[in-house]
Formats: structure tokens, C-alpha cells, sequence
């Protein structure tokens, strides 16, 4: 798959963590692979209900201190709510202090749950936190807020599906603040919906975001690379 990706034009691969565990996975094949796949270390809302305050933000912290080079994958998820809102705010807000402390950005999931995102984005960026809406799906007004606090916005593969309705908000991220990004292993692009995504086919969501905003492949793939080493604090 590393290799796949090196062929498609990667010049690297930030491997996701969203539970302590997988971030440990995250970190050895990031050891594994140096100068090439870096890693985050975060908890997902899904598990927000099991996340311990003081014993997951340690073992967070420690990882940072590995080398994580973000906070997250964190965020809210009123979607599913597989675990209970409250909950997921705090494990959120918890994760949101860590990368003030620590300095790291923060990459954040975000479904239906705009209102209470948008609130803790604006004071997580008042206090210098910086970080990237993943994946992006959400309305134009929360993507501004994300802009408005210092953010990033990052589109997947769903901006290749037919159903996608929100050409206006790929337009509206300014060049400096725009990411792309596989979702590994889901969200495959159009040709591939429906396959085990990987992130070489992350040249397709190129494409299509510089279809959408009257741009070229290679000035997307050039800019949203800029825009993640810098992110990131990259070499």
C-alpha cells in the first residue's frame, strides 16, 4: 500500500490514530517507515464513553512526546451518538487542552453536531489551537468558523460521489487552508466507491476539487501538500 502510494506522487502519509491502541499501531509503522508516514494520536467520539481524563490524556501525552505530530483524531458525533454527548464533549475538550499544551494541531470529526463544534472551535482557536476539519461534509457557515479560528478544511473521496451537494464550500476554502485526504480505508473515490480505500487514490479527490474550483491537478496536489507539511510542521 506505502509502495502503491509512493507511486501514485505521495510524498508522505499521515497515519491516523483514533484510540490509544491504534495510535500505538500508528507510531510503529510510522518507526517503520521514517521521513515517509508520520502519525496522530487521539480519541474518536465513538469512544467517548470509555475515555479515562486522566489515564487516556496521559497515555496521549506520551505519545506526543513520541511523536505524534496532531491531536486526533477527536471531535463530536451526533449521528450515530454511540456514546453519550456530554461525554463526547468532554473527551473533545480534554483532547482540545492537550494540543494547546502540547502545540500540536488537531484533526476533528464532525457530524451533525455544527452548533457545539463551531462553539468549541471558536474558543479552542482564542487559546492558539490550531487544526483541520477532516473530511469535511458540513455547512458552509462551520467550515467559515474552522477558517475564521487560524483552521484547515480537508475534503475526501465523498466529493467524487454523485450525491455530493457542497461544491460551494470546496470553493470557498481559501488556498492556503486547503486540504485533501483519503479517510483510509473508507470513502473510496469514484472509480473505486465501494472498495477498500487507500491512500495512492487520493490523486482522484485531487482532480475533482481542482475540477470544482477551476484549477489544474497538479497546482491542487502542489498546494494541499504545502498546506499539510505546514500543518503538521513537516520537513
Amino acid at each position: 500500500m506505502i509502495d502503491r502510494a509512493r507511486s501514485a506522487g505521495a510524498v508522505g502519509i499521515v497515519c491516523i490514530g483514533e484510540s490509544v491502541e491504534q495510535a500505538r499501531a500508528a507510531a510503529r509503522i510510522a518507526t517503520a517507515h521514517p521521513g515517509f508516514v508520520v502519525f496522530t494520536a487521539g480519541v474518536h467520539p465513538h469512544d467517548a464513553a470509555q475515555f479515562d481524563p486522566v489515564a487516556d490524556r496521559d497515555a496521549l501525552a506520551q505519545l506526543v512526546a513520541e511523536g505524534a505530530v496532531a491531536v486526533g483524531e477527536c471531535g463530536l458525533d451526533y449521528h450515530y451518538d454511540h456514546s453519550p454527548r456530554e461525554l463526547q464533549r468532554r473527551a473533545f475538550a480534554t483532547q482540545l487542552e492537550l494540543a494547546r499544551e502540547t502545540n500540536r494541531p488537531v484533526v476533528v470529526h464532525t457530524r451533525e453536531a455544527d452548533d457545539d463544534t463551531g462553539a468549541m472551535i471558536r474558543e479552542a482557536g482564542s487559546a492558539g489551537v490550531r487544526g483541520v476539519l477532516h473530511c469535511y461534509t458540513g455547512p458552509a457557515w462551520l467550515a467559515e468558523t474552522a477558517l475564521d479560528a487560524g483552521w484547515y478544511v480537508s475534503f475526501s473521496g465523498i466529493v467524487t460521489f454523485k450525491k455530493w451537494e457542497r461544491d460551494d464550500v470546496v470553493r470557498l476554502v481559501p488556498d492556503d487552508r486547503l486540504l485533501v485526504e483519503s479517510d483510509s480505508p473508507y470513502l473510496a473515490p469514484v472509480p473505486n466507491r465501494g472498495k477498500r480505500n487507500e491512500p495512492a487514490w487520493v490523486a482522484l479527490t485531487a482532480a475533482r476539487v481542482a475540477a470544482v474550483r477551476g484549477s489544474d491537478e497538479e497546482t491542487i496536489r502542489a498546494t494541499t501538500t504545502r498546506n499539510a507539511k505546514a500543518l503538521f510542521s513537516l520537513a
